[in-house]
């Protein structure tokens, strides 16, 4: 019984999936590891928690500048230092800090590598649906949900301008 209950509440770090983020150049760029807890994870039980492990270049950029409608994220540097760009503030972070960012337009975020060795992090969320994350810098929001099927799973990504009618489309 213990091996069963294992599988459904453990997983190792070392052993998840690895991929190599598709670089954006000039900024963006990193390595995560596959979410290894909750979420859509097979076989686990933590639906509303989901965790990786993120490795980005010097130089480079975490992900867009963005915000949480619904999740909230912790963050913490494993190894190397960066700048974290938040609420329109830059604050330096390093090995050891532990940083938590509740959801909501007042805490937009990203985590930039201006160190000179790679930065490593654990990333940690809840995982509230519906989410809706918008872009500050790029005026973009998207909004995705695992529950709405295949074509919501990664989201869709929207701008203001583009915005149609309740009742656009309707008989």
């Amino acid at each position: 019984m213990s091996e069963e209950l294992r599988k459904k509440l453990v997983r190792n770090i070392d052993e998840s999936d690895w991929r190599t983020e598709e670089p954006r150049s000039p900024l963006y760029e990193g390595v995560r590891s596959a979410s290894v807890i909750g979420g859509r994870v097979p076989g686990t039980v933590a639906k509303k928690l989901g965790a990786s492990i993120d490795v980005v270049p010097p130089g480079k950029i975490t992900c867009p500048y963005h915000f949480h409608y619904a999740q909230e994220e912790m963050f913490i540097i494993l190894e190397g230092a960066a700048t974290l760009r938040v609420a329109g503030e830059m604050i330096a972070v390093r090995a050891g800090d532990v940083i938590g960012i509740p959801a909501g337009p007042e805490y937009p975020h990203q985590l930039i590598n201006t160190s000179t060795a790679p930065l490593k992090y654990l990333s940690i969320s809840t995982k509230e649906y519906p989410e809706i994350c918008e872009y500050p810098d790029s005026g973009k929001y998207m909004a995705f949900t695992p529950v709405a099927g295949p074509l919501l799973e990664k989201g869709r990504m929207h701008r203001p301008a583009n915005d149609l009618d309740y009742w656009d489309g309707e008989p």
